[in-house]
């Protein structure tokens, strides 16, 4: 393998730009010299260097789908964390920042694996999910992608008008929950993920989907739970859980 394609060499990376997301969450493009590519749900370590030597590394799920010419990720500021307050109140475009990947194989889709696909997020757990939504839109193709999705409050849904694109235009089926209440004007579910929830909206394990589910650890678990309750095969369950040290 040579350097350029080894995926745990670290690359000097610059920002091209930063997407405000929601409050609390921003994308933060990427270009990335020598970049071997990568698949939808694969994630990158990011490295953050002090001036006195003091290093932190983080892992944050890519939200660019394969081809793209940015390596994206979508960082939700955690609070007390020593990275994500930084990509959220403080990089900007040009800032160059040690990057290595991609990282992981097991939670990835490809187009060519078909449908249908279930992909259940919790809040920022979306964002390996719309790796996948995406490279199933440019695909073009017919498979059956169907969306759960879960955020405390309309503000924090993260993607929330390009999801409600892909939605309307039957790209995807699309279920989004509000957890800490709802405006006036919503036409979405509330409250957490449940088994009535999924049982209407998953499809039959008689069809035999492939679920991805990303979220905090409970979160993960809660739904994992409910999907094996409801039939659902658990070789065909790949989960990806993230923790609070952002």
């Amino acid at each position: 393998m040579t350097a350029a394609a080894d995926p745990n060499a670290w690359r000097l990376a610059t920002v091209r730009s930063v997407v405000r997301e929601t409050i609390r969450a921003v994308t933060v493009r990427f270009d990335v010299p020598g970049w071997p590519g990568h698949l939808a749900g694969q994630r990158i370590d990011v490295r953050l260097t002090a001036e006195d030597g003091y290093s932190a590394v983080r892992a944050y799920s890519m939200s660019s789908p394969p081809g793209s010419p940015t390596v994206d990720v979508t960082v939700e500021r955690v609070p007390d964390g020593e990275v994500s307050p930084f990509f959220v109140e403080e990089v900007r475009a040009g800032d160059e920042i040690e990057v290595r990947g991609p990282i992981g194989g097991a939670f990835t889709w490809t187009p060519a694996q078909g449908g249908p696909i279930l992909l259940v997020g919790g809040g920022s757990g979306i964002v390996p999910l719309m790796a996948m939504v995406r490279a199933h839109a440019a695909a073009g193709d017919d498979a059956d992608v169907r969306l759960a999705l879960s955020a405390r409050t309309i503000e924090d849904v993260i993607f929330a008008e390009e999801l409600r694109e892909l939605g309307e235009t039957g790209t995807i089926r699309l279920l989004e929950t509000l957890t800490r209440g709802a405006p006036p004007w919503w036409h979405g579910a509330t409250g957490r993920v449940d088994l009535d929830m999924l049982s209407a909206f998953a499809p039959s394990p008689a069809d035999e989907p492939t679920i991805y589910i990303c979220g905090p650890e409970g979160f993960v678990e809660t739904v994992v739970a409910i999907l094996l309750t409801i039939g659902h095969d658990p070789a065909a369950i790949r989960t990806e859980r993230f923790g609070l040290n952002g």
